[in-house]
């Protein structure tokens, strides 16, 4: 099926109005079912068992990923054998894409499990009754929905994003449904399941624990390439010394300048551009090539440890970020006005209002969402309402960083963005750390389920969906997510806030929001002097940048939002997504026969295999942690 989209100069020439005339005329399916029973109850259950993949991921990056890709080629193949069986019909196109929105929305359920709410615990040193955890991150992901609505049309209409995930999905999604005999499902369906079993071999083969028990600890990888390079010795006059490369006096491992045997990450850059992996590179080798070593060697960074280093680091990246989603937002202020103006002539009508989510939706729904999130937080993490009034229209801001970020990268900066609430609420509410994490994750979670939302619809906006049913979608996974994900975290944790922020559930997300409220219990003066120049330099370098993004249409080299990752993830992570980036892209000019098996796999089957990786390594880590935790302990 042959996907119709607009060019990127059409993009930057036609009128919002021109490309949703263009849109209704060339993509939109009408009546076409979409929101089934089916296609909901499939949603739910495979939305509940992927949120598991993301629950992983978590634990170890303190990210979060779409499980959309896995969810559609997964329920397409079901139904494929079930009609091939004579048990019913194939899922429709549609039908496909609405369990694809419900399925994603589960998956990213598990996000304030392993940030505000992790961090929360710890601080406290109390464990939060499951339900009320359930209720409240709920309440988040509504409100996020509720703050999405009103931003798809400037995004999704008119800028166009590409939602890297969202895209990945109704490219799966047209190729799947083609009018092939299901030949390229199968197919897509075969690349899926061999990059899950690959990614899953790998991590099994790096459980130091588990290799020992089944007494396999001889073919176990090493966690990084560069153990080889450390465990290499060499002679000399004082005897035999190892290798221990350096930059400024500090170690390249205590840097983060790794190289993880882990491929999840580099699957994760295979699904974004490579301006945006080539910027992360960039960032990373300025950040901990140069500018780390530097502050360093020049006691700026007391402490040579990753939590130090980015406590540090990050003020710049996340300034970066604020302005650059900031300019790129209100370059464009009709579109704006034009949300809450009332169209009196028919000339002005939305010719898209009969499939749209209505504006008064959100209009009541955040004030009354924002007002049970009020009382419940008083009631149970003791938050004073003025608190909660004042966080949430912050939610507007931190929206439009995290929206930029995931439409151009698939990865929303949820914790970056939480630590500028905390610097916020440090000087409203100083000292109060319970407080200080539980109003920064009320920004960072919602502004997280609005972008996530938004990459669901992308993939329904290029098949000719209605957001309406999709925005219902979303709900149902809200509820399959928080169901699934949360007993399951319970059970990694045992009831004990000891565990979180181990060796075996580091939780780097929450680690962060833990140090970072500690340092800002003391108020603002202990931020160096360094933190608030990077802090300008970083505001003005985001706003350069998107000015001459915008100047070029798009063709300036350097992503302000990838930039600015950089200098919040660890070199390791922004090195893997760049190989990834990087990888892809020369398979694509290098691989020319198109009847070719490598070429059928990773040129257009790309985001297939991709998503098989992601989908394999994070189920078989989730697995690996639960054995670690409770049988092999």
């Amino acid at each position: 099926m042959s996907l119709k989209q607009l060019s990127e100069e059409q993009i930057h020439s036609m009128t919002l109005e021109e490309k949703d005339r263009w849109w209704l005329e060339n993509c939109f399916k009408g009546n076409m079912p979409q929101l089934t029973w089916r296609s909901a109850f499939t949603g739910m259950l495979l939305g509940g068992v992927l949120s598991i993949t993301n629950l992983y991921v978590g634990v170890k990056t303190g990210w979060t990923l779409g499980v959309g890709i896995t969810s559609v080629v997964l329920a397409f193949a079901f139904f494929k054998v079930l009609s091939k069986l004579g048990c019913g019909n194939e899922i429709s196109i549609l039908e496909n894409n609405a369990m694809q929105s419900i399925a994603t929305s589960a998956g990213y359920m598990t996000a304030p499990l392993v940030s505000s709410m992790a961090a929360y615990m710890v601080i406290t040193g109390q464990v939060v009754p499951q339900h009320q955890t359930v209720v409240w991150i709920s309440l988040l992901s509504l409100l996020g929905v509720f703050f999405a609505f009103p931003l798809k049309k400037r995004f999704i209409n008119d800028e166009q994003l590409p939602f890297p995930e969202g895209r990945a999905a109704g490219v799966v999604m047209a190729n799947l449904h083609a009018d092939d005999g299901g030949k390229d499902g199968i197919l897509k369906a075969k690349i899926l399941m061999i990059g899950a079993a690959l990614s899953a071999a790998v991590e099994f083969f790096r459980s130091e624990k588990l290799l020992q028990y089944l007494k396999m600890d001889k073919v176990r990888l090493p966690e990084h390439w560069d153990e080889f390079l450390y465990s290499f010795r060499f002679n000399t006059a004082a005897g035999s010394k190892a290798l221990e490369p350096r930059i400024m006096g500090t170690l390249l491992k205590d840097l983060s300048v790794r190289w993880d045997t882990s491929i999840v990450m580099m699957a994760t850059g295979g699904l974004m551009g490579t301006k945006v992996g080539c910027s992360l590179l960039v960032g990373a080798l300025f950040n901990y090539c140069f500018l780390v070593p530097w502050a360093i060697s020049s006691g700026i960074i007391a402490k040579v440890g990753w939590k130090d280093i980015n406590m540090w680091l990050l003020w710049g990246g996340v300034a970066m970020m604020t302005t650059s989603s900031l300019y790129s937002f209100f370059a464009k202020p009709d579109m704006i006005l034009a949300a809450f103006k009332r169209k009196h002539k028919e000339k002005n009508k939305d010719i898209l209002a009969h499939i749209e989510l209505p504006l008064w939706v959100s209009m009541i729904g955040i004030p009354l969402t924002g007002l049970l999130l009020m009382v419940l937080g008083k009631m149970w993490f003791n938050i004073e309402y003025w608190v909660t009034v004042v966080a949430i229209p912050l939610v507007f801001v931190f929206t439009l960083i995290a929206v930029t970020s995931t439409g151009l990268t698939a990865i929303t900066p949820g914790g970056a963005l939480g630590k500028l609430t905390q610097l916020t609420f440090a000087v409203l509410k100083p000292g109060d750390m319970g407080t200080n994490i539980m109003t920064a994750g009320i920004n960072g979670e919602v502004a997280l389920n609005a972008s996530n939302l938004l990459m669901d619809i992308k993939p329904g906006y290029m098949l000719g969906g209605k957001p309406r049913h999709q925005a219902l979608g979303h709900c149902l996974g809200i509820v399959a997510g928080a169901l699934v994900a949360v007993p399951v975290f319970y059970l990694l944790i045992q009831n004990d806030p000891s565990k979180i922020t181990s060796e075996a559930l580091p939780m780097p997300g929450a680690q962060i929001w833990i140090a970072v409220a500690k340092v800002l219990a003391s108020g603002l003066s202990v931020l160096p002097q360094s933190t608030r120049v990077a802090v300008l330099l970083g505001a003005l370098a985001g706003v350069v940048i998107e000015f001459f993004n915008r100047r070029t249409r798009g063709k300036f080299p350097i992503s302000a939002m990838g930039l600015g990752l950089s200098f919040v993830l660890k070199f390791s992570d922004c090195w893997a997504m760049a190989v990834g980036s990087l990888l892809f892209w020369a398979l694509g000019r290098q691989l020319k026969n198109k009847q070719s098996v490598s070429f059928k796999v990773f040129v257009e089957n790309q985001e297939t295999a991709c998503a098989g990786v992601i989908a394999g390594g994070s189920i078989m880590g989730i697995i690996i942690i639960i054995l670690e935790q409770i049988v092999l302990q």
